[in-house]
């Protein structure tokens, strides 16, 4: 990968990234809203100053909070001194495969060497009570494609995790975290975190500072690390775990899925003995990964894609330049229910025009009204 290849992408100016920082840091904008919005008002500025009005046509119960531009300095200011930064989705250092995925963070918050979100990586999880031989093997899969020039993607945790972090940290590894970047998750990886930092890695978090992670917000970071990542390799992981719904996020991303067979009688192996039913690859060494992924590792899947600053791509139609009418709104709210509906479906069930659709749906989120789903389906908030 040159360094011309991975340059390309238009900067933000700081005005912007300070507009992209309030408003995903404002109630109810996530990454999908955050796109449509930009692209209805064409810039995060004039989005911010439309939030309460669209939020009261949706019907919220209470005025929403819009970040201040007090409170997105002081976040910039805190990454400062951490060494840290925010990319935005159309910038050069932004990894590349995770900006294809649906719903990918607008905003990244960076800390360590961005070089290492350019190469092509793999995916490495598995359970926190690993067993000696299972962190044994995650380090040797680590060692194996970090010497053939693929950087390492995990989240951090104990066991699995933490050996493939160790293994890779002198030839890039990405630690994707659930919490801000200060505040490490479990907090006796703080070291591993900063090593990472200091030397061949990064740190990523789509969290503000300061955010202690919670039960939720992992789900989050599962993503992160199947966005990043050509292939997922799954060591040890039990039937209900983390390390599974990530590899459903890589399946889902098309990535490829690879996991490691275990004993029947542990119950650290019963989920990767699982995914191998359902179709995984099976791993027993380092180059069976990289054998399977040395088709996709072409440079062109690491070319940032060349979109303007503020116009995040591949969004829905372009929203309708009018409110809608009372009447429309009613259908659509009516068309929803608690089961996550396809969007080309409510458009299909009321007749009304696509734009028109989706500026409803997007009022009824910004009023906490919605909730969003994997693939783009919506459902109605529960009362």
């Amino acid at each position: 990968m040159t360094d011309g290849a991975r340059k390309q992408g238009i900067a933000l100016s700081e005005r912007q990234r300070i507009a992209w920082l309030r408003l995903i840091r404002s109630d109810n904008v996530g990454p999908v809203t955050f796109r449509d919005l930009i692209n209805h008002f064409g810039s995060a500025e004039t989005a911010l100053t439309m939030l309460p009005e669209l939020s009261r046509r949706g019907g919220a119960a209470r005025a929403i909070r819009v970040a201040s531009m007090a409170d997105a300095e002081r976040e910039l200011e805190v990454a400062r001194r951490h060494g840290a930064a925010f990319v935005g989705i159309g910038e050069p250092d932004y990894p590349p495969l995770l900006r294809q995925i649906y719903g990918a963070p607008p905003l990244l918050a960076v800390m360590g060497n961005r070089a290492v979100a350019a190469a092509p990586a793999v995916g490495i999880v598995g359970a926190r009570n690993a067993s000696v031989s299972g962190m044994k093997f995650a380090g040797l899969i680590a060692r194996g494609v970090g010497r053939a020039g693929y950087a390492t993607v995990s989240g951090l945790a104990r066991g699995i995790d933490t050996a493939a972090h160790r293994a890779s940290l002198d030839t890039g590894t990405i630690a994707a975290m659930a919490g801000g970047l200060d505040c490490p998750y479990p907090p006796e990886n703080a070291d591993l975190l900063r090593e990472i930092a200091d030397g061949q890695g990064l740190a990523v978090s789509e969290m503000p500072f300061g955010w202690e992670p919670r039960a939720r917000d992992f789900p989050r970071r599962n993503r992160l690390i199947a966005g990043m990542a050509l292939g997922l390799v799954v060591v040890e992981a039990a039937t209900r775990s983390g390390s599974l719904i990530t590899a459903r996020n890589a399946a889902d991303f098309g990535r490829l899925v690879f996991a490691v067979p275990g004993s029947p009688l542990d119950p650290r192996s019963e989920g990767t003995n699982g995914l191998l039913k359902e179709g995984a690859t099976i791993v027993t060494g380092a180059e069976d990964v990289l054998e399977a992924l040395r088709p996709l590792a072409e440079p062109d899947l690491f070319v940032a894609a060349r979109t303007g600053a503020d116009e995040p791509d591949d969004g829905p139609p372009p929203l309708a330049a009018l409110p809608p009418s009372e009447d429309e709104r009613a259908r659509v709210v009516d068309a929803l229910n608690l089961v996550p509906t396809d969007i080309d479906d409510i458009i299909r069930h009321t007749g009304i025009a696509a734009p028109t659709v989706y500026l409803v749906l997007l009022e009824l989120d910004l009023a906490g009204r919605l909730h969003r789903h994997a693939g783009g389906a919506v459902s109605r908030a529960p009362d």
